[in-house]
């Protein structure tokens, strides 16, 4: 059987709504936001909201849902690159999704991208860490080393995107690579 392609306007529109939601979740929390609100600001009429979301919520959903199948995507292909390539890709697929990831971060959300996205990055560094070291740490302590990684990765990269994306990302990428290749050396120092 096959898939049906979407259309580039398709794929506008949903992009403008994603964009509109985004935008309305940094300056409100998610049970305030109306499909009403989403639709003007993404300059589309409700019924056209309704042709690709239910509600509020499915929306969010569904954005969650996307972009972590396009994070896992993007973390399978790059766990076999050098830092800073790795951690180019990861700022330049970041930067590309900037509302959402303003989003992710923004108070009023539901903090559940954000640890799923930090479960994703902890996954990414265990299995770094236990095919570098070949198992010879135990397991406890590479779920802290691999969680510490993780989060100090996600620290820069929210204090980034919550600044509005301040800094260059050649910065960006290289405090990360610095951090990272650090905890590296910290981590296989044993």
């Amino acid at each position: 059987m096959s898939e049906k392609k979407t259309d580039r306007r398709t794929l506008r529109t949903r992009k403008a709504i994603c964009d509109a939601f985004a935008e309305l979740l940094s300056e409100k929390e998610l049970h305030k936001i109306t499909v009403q609100e989403i639709a003007d600001k993404a300059d589309v009429n409700r019924v056209t909201f309704y042709k690709h979301y239910l509600d509020v919520y499915d929306l969010y959903d569904k954005i969650e849902e996307d972009v972590l199948v396009e994070l896992g995507l993007l973390i399978l292909q790059l766990d076999e690159l050098r830092a800073e390539e790795f951690f180019s890709c990861l700022i330049g697929y970041i930067k590309d999704n900037g509302s959402i990831f303003c989003m992710m971060f923004s108070r009023n959300g539901t903090n559940n991208l954000r640890e799923k996205f930090s479960k994703l990055m902890e996954g990414l560094f265990r299995k770094l860490i236990s095919e570098q070291q070949d198992s010879k740490l135990s397991d406890e302590r590479i779920e802290y080393l691999s969680c510490y990684r993780a989060q100090g990765c996600i620290a820069v990269v929210e204090k980034w995107v919550t600044s509005g994306f301040s800094e260059p990302d050649k910065f960006i990428i290289g405090i990360l690579a610095d951090l990272d290749r650090n905890t590296e050396d910290l981590i296989f120092k044993e």
